[in-house]
């Protein structure tokens, strides 16, 4: 679940290489449509932090009351992110200015 849709494409190409199967989701609606209807059992969810209308703990906190088993990994580009609100590790890019 990645509202950008380039980093959102980007992720979903590695993935794909790697042999993974994705299900791409562009807003929290639609990330839980794919959870709730996606016909397969997602096993990870890759998640921003940073969402319009609801935040990535929230949308994580919802999927895991779905499936408990289910893998999170939180996405984000934030510096002062609340950390005890992970359910999953946390991918926070750390980029120079000049490369942003």
């Amino acid at each position: 679940m990645e509202d950008d849709d380039a980093l959102r494409y980007a992720l979903s190409r590695e993935l794909e290489a790697a042999g993974y199967d994705v299900e791409q989701a562009h807003d929290y609606r639609n990330a839980l449509d794919v959870l709730e209807t996606g016909g397969k059992r997602v096993a990870v969810l890759v998640v921003d932090l940073l969402l319009p209308g609801l935040n990535g703990f929230a949308l994580a906190r919802m999927a895991r009351m779905r499936d408990r088993d289910i893998k999170i990994i939180h996405l984000t580009g934030a510096d002062d992110i609340p950390m005890h609100e992970a359910n999953g590790p946390i991918l926070q890019s750390r980029c120079q200015q000049r490369f942003c």
